[in-house]
């Protein structure tokens, strides 16, 4: 299969296959990809990829209403934690998200309605022929990046904003010549 070329190994192609791209709803799953995503930052996707089923674990199944509760005995057990990246800044961070998530979800109704607003309710159809071109941010991530962080959230830069919104299907960045394009709603494939 011609995938997209940074999928060539495990856990990158099943992720590429089932995963990325698909339009994401569920609350607690975007949730989940804010604070993957926001742990990313100065690594690999393949790090966190590897240690998304750790992840899951530690911080309760990304239950935003259970992290929101969690105090300085928990940040001790996660910084001791070997199957999550261990700083300090993303751990408080992670936290600090679940309260701002449930300010969120007050005012919105959902952190979906929330995040999909800024692309207008529907993924944005990109027709990028080389990865070259896939920029790595735009104008609605930046627009995401400034009204999250001005509601307190942190670790939600542009990039990561453009990054949470290429993993939840808000735009399709699957290049015009992999099969994914047109599966997730591209227009049929460019010769």
């Amino acid at each position: 299969m011609p995938r997209c070329p940074w999928a060539t190994s495990e856990p990158n192609i099943s992720y590429h296959d089932e995963k990325w791209g698909v339009p994401v709803h569920d609350d607690r799953l975007l949730f989940e990809f804010l604070i993957l995503e926001g742990a990313q930052a100065g690594l690999s996707w393949t790090t966190i990829l590897k240690k998304r089923e750790n992840y899951r674990k530690a911080f309760d199944g990304f239950r935003p209403e259970k992290i929101a509760r969690y105090g300085a005995r928990d940040v001790q057990r996660l910084l001791r934690d070997e199957g999550i990246v261990r700083n300090r800044l993303k751990i408080i961070a992670t936290i600090s998200n679940a309260k701002m998530f449930l300010d969120v979800r007050k005012e919105f109704g959902t952190l979906d309605a929330y995040l999909w607003s800024f692309v207008a309710g529907k993924p944005i159809q990109n027709r990028w022929r080389t990865m070259a071109e896939v920029p790595a941010s735009t104008a609605e991530s930046d627009a995401m990046s400034r009204d999250l962080r001005r509601r307190g959230f942190k670790f939600v830069g542009s990039t990561i904003c453009y990054a949470l919104m290429q993993a939840t299907g808000m735009v399709n960045d699957h290049l015009v010549t992999c099969p994914r394009y047109a599966e997730l709603g591209g227009a049929d494939r460019c010769k």
